[in-house]
Formats: C-alpha cells, sequence, structure tokens
C-alpha cells in the first residue's frame, strides 16, 4: 500500500496589497546586499506592511537609519530573553528613550522566556521579561512575545503582570490546539509562520483553523524559517504568501479575504493607518 504523498502549500497567486509581515529581523547582515530588492518582493507579494523587530536599544540606533525611505516599514524595540543578562538601567532608559524619540516604534518585543537555548539563566529571563512587561505598561504600548519551551512560565508572569485583555501578540506560534486555546485566553493574539507550511506540522495546521479571526496574524520571523518548499534557504517577507496559502487552506477561506483580515488584525494592533501614516489612535 502506498503512502499517501505530503501536501505541499505554495502562495496563492494575485493576493492584494493588504497583507502584513508581524514579525521580521531585516537588520539582519544576511539582507545587506540586496535590501532595497527584498522590500520590493514583499510588495509584489502584496506585503503592504512590515513589522521590523530591533532586540536592543543599541540594535535600533545602529540600524534605524536603513528603514528611513521605507515608511512602510515599523518596529519593535526589546531584549530578547536569550540576552537577557544584557538587560540593565541602562538598556531600559535606552529603550524608554527610543520610544520617545521614535514613532515608528509600535511595541514592546520580542520578549519573553527561551528555555530551549538556555543562555541566560531561568530566573534572570523572568526578572528581565517583568521589568519589560512593566516598561510596556509605562510606555502604553503593546506587547510582543517570544516563548520556546517556557509556556507556563510565560503564561504565569503574563498574569502575575496583569495582563489579560494587554494587547499581546504571542510571536512564531508552534503549538496545539490546546497550547493556542491556553494563549487566547488572555485575549492574546498569534502570529504564524514558516512552519506553518511544513508538511509534518499536522497539529499547528489544526490549531490555526480554530484561532478566531480577529487575533490571527502571519509573519516570517526572517531570516530565520523560510517555508515548504523554501527550507534552507533566507527568507524574507515576501515569503509571508506562502504561510497564507497554509493558512487558508487549513481554514477553507478565500486567500485574498483572509491575506486582508490577517492584514488588518496586524495594522490595528500596532497602529498602523492602512495608508502606512503614523497614527496611533487605536482603541483595543
Amino acid at each position: 500500500m502506498s503512502k499517501k504523498k505530503a501536501q505541499a502549500f505554495y502562495p496563492p497567486p494575485e493576493l492584494p496589497h493588504t497583507g502584513v509581515d508581524a514579525h521580521a529581523h531585516l537588520d539582519d547582515r544576511r539582507f545587506r546586499d540586496d535590501f532595497g530588492e527584498v522590500v520590493a518582493r514583499a510588495s509584489a507579494a502584496g506585503v503592504a506592511q512590515i513589522i521590523q523587530v530591533f532586540l536592543s536599544p543599541e540594535a535600533w540606533e545602529e540600524g534605524r537609519a536603513l528603514f528611513t525611505p521605507y515608511p512602510q516599514i515599523y518596529f519593535t524595540l526589546g531584549v530578547h530573553p536569550n540576552e537577557a543578562d544584557t538587560y540593565g538601567d541602562a538598556a531600559e532608559s535606552g529603550i524608554r528613550a527610543a520610544v520617545k524619540s521614535d514613532p515608528r516604534i509600535r511595541a514592546i518585543g520580542e520578549i519573553g522566556l527561551d528555555y530551549y537555548r538556555q543562555s541566560c539563566l531561568p530566573r534572570v529571563q523572568q526578572e528581565v521579561f517583568a521589568r519589560q512587561l512593566r516598561l510596556a505598561r509605562e510606555l502604553d504600548l503593546p506587547v510582543v512575545i517570544h516563548c520556546r519551551d517556557a509556556e507556563e512560565d510565560t503564561l504565569a508572569l503574563l498574569e502575575a503582570a496583569g495582563f489579560a485583555g494587554y494587547p499581546t501578540l504571542w510571536h512564531c506560534f508552534g503549538g496545539d490546539a490546546d497550547t493556542a486555546r491556553r494563549i487566547l485566553a488572555g485575549g492574546r493574539h498569534i502570529s504564524l509562520p514558516g512552519p506553518l507550511t511544513y508538511p509534518a506540522n499536522r497539529e499547528l495546521r489544526a490549531a490555526a483553523a480554530e484561532i478566531p479571526l480577529d487575533r490571527l496574524m502571519t509573519e516570517t520571523d526572517c531570516p530565520y524559517l523560510a517555508p515548504s518548499p523554501l527550507r534552507g534557504t533566507r527568507n524574507e517577507p515576501a515569503n509571508t504568501a506562502y504561510v497564507l496559502g497554509a493558512l487558508a487552506e487549513a481554514r477553507g477561506m478565500a486567500p485574498g479575504d483572509l491575506w486582508t483580515v490577517c492584514g488588518d488584525n496586524a495594522r490595528r494592533f500596532f497602529g498602523i493607518d492602512a495608508g502606512c501614516g503614523y497614527g496611533k489612535d487605536v482603541t483595543y
């Protein structure tokens, strides 16, 4: 008896110019030689806005000028849990000053816990996570969460900080439906990355089918996690369309409609006008 061939997901053709890559690292050195072409390919694929993630105040200071010609690219800023031992009063002051000076910074993140790499002790990660949650409240900004092998502690710290109902995005979700339900119970949003397209990730696609439409986003986390059939290559924002293809199949929806819904969710969350303005008049 022959085995069923694994399904491959490809980007739908001619998506409207309404999508958002909700998480990208375009300051990575792998984009230095063709940055303008990368942004142009994203636009041609239907990506209207991109959320660029800076992982430290220094990274924002060094990299922000690269994005000056591209008003469709917005920022988040925070210290990643793998670098939690670099966070102190100076880093916190740097984030605070950056937010006050740069209207393109729309969230604190990615912040959270990462017990997979153990680059920093869990206790240190937890302390820094709690500090950055307090900073987000002070600055009245949404939060973008990084969580790897630390779901219980991440959710517990969010609850302890009173973040139920606070605008929070769980980036790069890779869990099952039960994990998604626990995340969503706090009123949080979920962003889905390239691994949604991997043939073996059936549980992830099943979870994606259950996420409420108004709390769903798509991302690349580029240059990492390139979708199937591009695994092993440098990922880029245009490939958000591959994620959308797998998501539309999982939900049985018209790709163009779903693309726009996910894009609108991201624009509301990050306070982005559809025309790429800097207005922050958003009600959560």
